[in-house]
């Protein structure tokens, strides 16, 4: 008779765990995964692991065999897991062509000014240089995003860029994108039909039904619900039209939760999909330029909004089983790095984060910072992110920049403590400017970390859901379809 060999636990790869109600996560630097019981898990740690047996043999499968694992197949994973850092450079370039808006956004930051104000517009001189800047760029990929205040209220300045950037481009011959991040409220027919020729991208505002888009997104004199959602229907309307003709853009919306949306979780879902949208992106307050009696008002705890997400994502997962396509973003972006070895290249949900190597922001005076969030510090009076100006140095020198480098150093979760050792380190992603902002340190201090608490609790729940089968389908469905 064959006697079984115990196999022990410092003969299993590396890995993380934890328990999720009665049973124990385990994962590898690769993002597989596997979720055993607790006796199976004591039998790990007991070093009692059966060779011949069935969770050896799973655990085999998933690569957490030290001595049984393809060292070849796994480097190729893991290099297309991280292969946006091998991109050489920056991809999204945000230019904020104007501080001035038209809105008055309970959550604004603090860039957006009047639009009486003046000096605040981007001039053709710096938006040249800012051009020289982006298609120094030695990536092959060029996703040049307008942002503001409310980008066209200085609409010469877009119409400029685009046409540069096309000059340009005949030569330099990358992947362009272009798009227009707007409210919509000064869009006309004449722009309209200038951004479609141009095959610019469109993204507008939409936090939900009518009397919740108003209260979070005043506008002097109108109602910015009526004046989005007309422009929403439209290019909704025409895209199939439009997509034979070459314009492949689907307009897409941008939703932010503040506590005033906590209470319509179902009816924020239900007005996207009314108004033909097949995804919606349930993103969190973001805190920068915000004062603390603002945050008092419109802001809430982790709790608060994990609560509120879940009900959305349990009512969005009804749908989809019921038959309406309809994807949450915010769990996509985990998920399509649960599911796969491919990565959704989120910058701010990724090891290392974005700022610097992934995107770059200019402001409207040729100031160029990490990233957007660095640019909004940089208006509440903290440079802190600031690395270099488009009228005083070269691409090199601002990709370069100390603190492009010390960024990366501080969103390497494998460096982080309390990312390093966490069971969801393959899958999330932390950003050194929040950090900075909440924390007073780039190095966020986990335990404490509002970001890091509402990351989990979404991971954590998405673990739990794909327990059922036919939840899981709808999950690999949006990973592998497009939507």
């Amino acid at each position: 008779m064959t006697n079984k060999k115990q196999i022990k636990l410092d003969e299993l790869a590396n890995f993380r765990f934890e328990k999720i109600n009665d049973k124990y996560l385990l994962t590898n630097d690769c993002g597989d995964y596997l979720k055993i019981t607790e006796n199976e898990f004591k039998k790990i740690t007991d070093n009692k692991l059966d060779e011949n047996g069935k969770l050896y043999n799973s655990l085999l499968k998933k690569n957490f065999i030290r001595d049984k694992i393809d060292l070849d197949a796994i480097v190729e994973r893991y290099r297309d897991r991280k292969k946006y850092l091998l991109s050489g450079g920056p991809t999204l370039h945000i230019i904020v062509v104007t501080l001035r808006c038209n809105q008055n956004c309970i959550y604004c930051h603090a860039s957006a000014k009047s639009m009486d104000e003046k000096g605040l517009d981007m001039s053709e001189k710096t938006a040249d240089k800012t051009l020289d800047i982006i298609f120094d760029s030695t990536n092959e990929h060029i996703s040049i995003e307008f942002q503001g205040g409310e980008p066209l209220a200085n609409w010469p300045i877009i119409k400029y860029i685009v046409k540069g950037a096309q000059e340009r481009n005949s030569k330099a011959k990358k992947d362009l994108v272009i798009k227009l991040v707007s409210n919509f409220s000064l869009l006309d027919e004449k722009k309209y039909k200038f951004l479609i020729k141009n095959n610019v991208s469109l993204c507008t505002s939409l936090d939900g039904p009518k009397d919740l888009h108003n209260r979070n997104r005043p506008i002097d004199k109108a109602d910015s619900y009526n004046t989005a959602i007309s422009w929403i229907k439209r290019a909704n309307k025409e895209y199939e039209a439009l997509e034979k003709k070459g314009y492949i853009w689907k307009l897409s919306a941008i939703t932010t939760v503040s506590r005033f949306s906590l209470e319509y979780p179902k009816e924020i879902v239900d007005e996207h999909i009314k108004l033909g949208f097949n995804n919606i992106y349930l993103r969190p307050l973001n805190p920068f330029g915000l004062s603390r009696e603002i945050i008092k008002k419109i802001g809430y705890g982790p709790e608060e909004y994990v609560s509120f997400y879940k009900e959305a994502l349990d009512y969005i997962i009804k749908k989809n089983l019921e038959g309406t396509k309809f994807v949450e973003r915010y769990a996509k972006y985990f998920l399509k790095k649960i599911l796969s070895d491919s990565d959704p290249n989120n910058l701010d949900m990724r090891s290392p984060c974005g700022a610097g190597i992934g995107q770059l922001a200019y402001n409207y005076n040729g100031n160029v910072y990490t990233c957007d969030e660095g640019r909004m510090l940089s208006m509440m009076g903290d440079e802190s992110f600031l690395i270099g100006s488009v009228y005083k140095n070269d691409y090199k020198e601002i990709i370069t920049h100390p603190v492009t480098r010390a960024l990366c150093s501080a969103s390497c979760l494998e460096t982080v403590p309390g990312c390093s050792d966490c069971v969801y380190m393959p899958y999330c992603g932390v950003c050194p400017v929040y950090n900075y902002f909440e924390q007073d340190n780039i190095y966020g201090q986990m335990p404490t970390n509002e970001r890091c608490k509402i990351n989990m609790a979404i991971l954590t729940y998405l673990f739990e859901k794909m327990d059922n089968k036919k939840i899981k389908n709808v999950f690999a469905d949006w990973v592998y379809n497009s939507y």
